[in-house]
């Protein structure tokens, strides 16, 4: 037997894995870094998060992010370059990181890897052509596993694409596996650049589905980033807070596609773009509208479109809590307006044992737990949440 292979089958029959769990954003805010302990699988997973730490980037960094992020047209050869910068930069910061947590890596059996999403073109955001649904994540699985010295899996996206699905959310996984209640009907909201959710039927029913439902940081991020130097997004919603809404042009912000398009789908921020504000302002004749406004405006947007989701997609399924995870979180405009609207308290991930700024890099991590040691449980046949096994092996040697 191949060494790497009898290493990796070691791994999966250990009654307890050490799992790295990555997750990068949208927002290129850093690298989550959250180091778990599983033990079983499937509905039988317990995890328990040893230590967790978000690694911020280098300004310089963020900026050659940037420049291949959501664009039709890039330079292909930082594209390329970049694939392989980043697979080393992650495998720096673990490494920084099981240093300061006097851990060695050879305690550590798997890194689970997101990537960065630098692209996601689902069929419904295209005009119709012969190509199939498509999302890219850089990366590499194989720079990582060589620089850290730690079996890698990565790339988890393309396995749920090739099945006829999106690519996203993936998160819907996790949220069945680790969340689900035998008595209480769960939404487990993230806001993060893009906004979506998982509906948890109590009593574990594979009737659950997830969908993104609009914007969330993207668009309020990218504007800031643009108009104020120096800030990449709206601290305490500082500037939105300081605004009104202004109905002509939320209206304008509405009236696309994509919100008479039926769930569950999929978007990214190259829809929900700065080009996608001009336009809903120029449609609106609203040119000289305040910064202020225009933010207390994509507030209530991204806001609003949760809300309509969620009261659609769960009219008629009984009493819910939602629990809330991603940097939306800490926008207190944000979830004061979605409280508001659905006259419900916003709870958080943390009150089920996971804290929400680590529950992303968490959840693929369990992915990477079901790759090595799980695969046996039926999602049932709902659309987006097919039975399979994502992520791709890399190893060290």
């Amino acid at each position: 037997m191949n060494s790497n292979i009898e290493a990796l089958y070691k791994i999966a029959n250990k009654p307890v894995r050490k799992i790295i769990g990555l997750m990068s954003g949208t927002s290129f805010d850093g690298l989550d870094i959250a180091l778990c302990e599983f033990s079983g699988s499937g509905l039988e997973t317990r995890v328990k998060v040893i230590n967790f730490v978000s690694k911020a980037y280098l300004p310089e960094f963020k900026e050659d992010l940037k420049s291949v992020f959501a664009k039709r047209i890039v330079d292909l050869e930082k594209l390329t370059l970049l694939n392989a910068y980043i697979g080393n930069y992650y495998a720096e910061l673990i490494l920084e990181s099981l240093k300061d947590w006097d851990i060695s890596p050879s305690d550590i059996d798997l890194i689970a890897s997101h990537g960065q999403t630098i692209y996601h073109a689902p069929m419904q955001q295209r005009e119709a052509d012969a190509y199939s649904n498509a999302t890219l994540q850089i990366g590499d699985g194989d720079h990582l596993a060589v620089k850290s010295g730690i079996i890698t899996i990565s790339d988890f996206r393309q396995k749920h694409v090739a099945a006829g699905c999106e690519g996203a959310p993936l998160s819907v996984y996790g949220d069945y596996l680790l969340f689900s209640d035998p008595n209480e009907n769960r939404i487990m909201l993230n806001i993060g650049g893009i906004s979506n959710f998982t509906f948890l039927p109590a009593a574990y029913s594979t009737e659950f589905f997830s969908s993104d439902v609009g914007p969330g940081n993207t668009l309020m991020d990218q504007f800031v980033q643009l108009n104020y130097p120096g800030k990449y997004f709206d601290q305490d919603a500082a500037i939105a807070s300081s605004g009104k809404v202004n109905h002509q042009l939320l209206d304008a912000l509405f009236d696309h596609d994509f919100f008479r398009s039926a769930y569950l789908k999929t978007t990214g921020p190259e829809l929900f773009s700065l080009s996608y504000l001009n336009d809903a302002i120029h449609r609106s004749g609203l040119q000289g509208l305040s910064n202020e406004d225009i933010m207390a405006t994509l507030a209530t947007f991204t806001a609003k479109a949760i809300v309509k989701a969620i009261t659609f997609c769960v009219e008629g399924k009984g009493a819910y809590e939602i629990y809330i995870s991603g940097g939306g979180m800490h926008n207190p405009l944000l979830t004061g307006i979605i409280e508001e609207m659905l006259g419900k308290k916003l709870k958080f991930s943390s009150d089920l044992g996971i804290e929400p700024d680590a529950k992303e890099a968490v959840l693929f991590a369990l992915l990477a737990n079901e790759a090595v040691s799980g695969g046996k449980t039926d999602f049932g046949k709902h659309p987006g949440v097919p039975s399979i096994s994502m992520g791709k092996v890399s190893f060290p040697q």
